[in-house]
């Protein structure tokens, strides 16, 4: 969407849904438009691909009145769902009219079940804490322990936000690092117990997200480690020929850019996702329709 000042005073109502992220990106839009007056400014959101999840993926169990002041599964990594589909589209198209789950795994980390091109299911929920664990974030945590943090613990909110956010994830299991490759080199028992932790709940997801769209034609990995790690794919993949998926061992070696065996009823892609050539596209096609630039290519 065009940014004005309408369109600034709806995202600080969203404030209290977002309040790490969102007051940082408004000042960057303030600080854009102070720099440079009169030129026109696109806001992308992350979360606006999934608006299509069906109720029962966009609730939690709670009364219904907290659904309807806000309180739901948003879903995020929207821009590189979208740009992996839009790229699926150009290398099998027929696949992408299918059912395909897409494992963004990086520093974070979700994945999204996708019917037809749209998002039916995402790992992420209410905030980017959700799902799967990732760099230094839990993913999923049961919220009983929210509260024993809170009342054995006596932490506060901004504490438990620093565990959650910061300190948690690969980093907080292995005790070494954040960063998956040097998670992959070391010896430590800890470490490959946090990356035998990351495989266990992705296969758990791919399974879960499998169900939510009646099987799977197509499986996608992107992200930093989803692009690079044939160790991580390889974890994940092996055992999975229930779901029709049978790796070519060698491709997945060398990162080709489909890894599945020639006779995988199931293809399995790994295709390099980039969010900043999606924003551009996108603030393309917005200011085009205004008649403010060229058609986006």
């Amino acid at each position: 969407m065009r940014i004005d000042a309408t369109a600034i005073a709806k995202l600080r109502k969203l404030i209290p849904l977002a309040p790490l992220h969102q007051p940082h990106n408004i000042a960057g839009i303030e600080a854009a438009i102070a720099a440079f007056p009169g030129i026109p400014q696109v806001a992308c959101f992350d979360t606006a691909f999934h608006r299509s999840h069906p109720f029962v993926d966009d609730t939690f169990a709670l009364p219904r009145a907290y659904y309807d002041e806000g309180v739901r599964r948003y879903g995020f990594h929207g821009l590189s769902y979208e740009y992996i589909m839009r790229t699926l589209r150009k290398l099998a198209p027929q696949i992408a009219r299918e059912d395909v789950i897409v494992a963004h795994l990086g520093n974070g980390a979700s994945m999204c079940a996708i019917k037809n091109g749209q998002s039916i299911s995402s790992t992420m929920g209410f905030t980017a804490l959700d799902g799967l664990p990732m760099g230094t974030r839990c993913g999923q945590l049961d919220p009983g322990v929210i509260l024993y943090l809170l009342a054995e613990k006596k932490m506060t909110v901004d504490e438990i936000t620093d565990l959650l956010y910061k300190e948690s994830g690969l980093k907080g299991m292995s005790g070494i690092s954040q960063d998956m490759r040097e998670l992959e080199a070391s010896d430590s028992p800890a470490a490959r117990d946090a990356i035998a932790y990351f495989v266990s709940r992705i296969r758990r997801e791919l399974a879960g997200l499998a169900a939510t769209v009646d099987g799977v034609e197509g499986v996608v990995f992107t992200g930093g480690i989803g692009e690079h790690s044939a160790r991580i794919r390889k974890a994940v993949l092996t055992g999975m020929e229930w779901m029709g998926i049978q790796i070519d061992d060698e491709a997945n070696e060398a990162n080709a850019q489909i890894i599945s065996a020639r006779a995988s009823p199931t293809a399995v892609f790994v295709i390099p996702t980039d969010e900043e050539r999606m924003i551009a596209r996108h603030a393309l096609e917005v200011l085009a329709a205004a008649g403010k630039a060229a058609d986006p290519a």
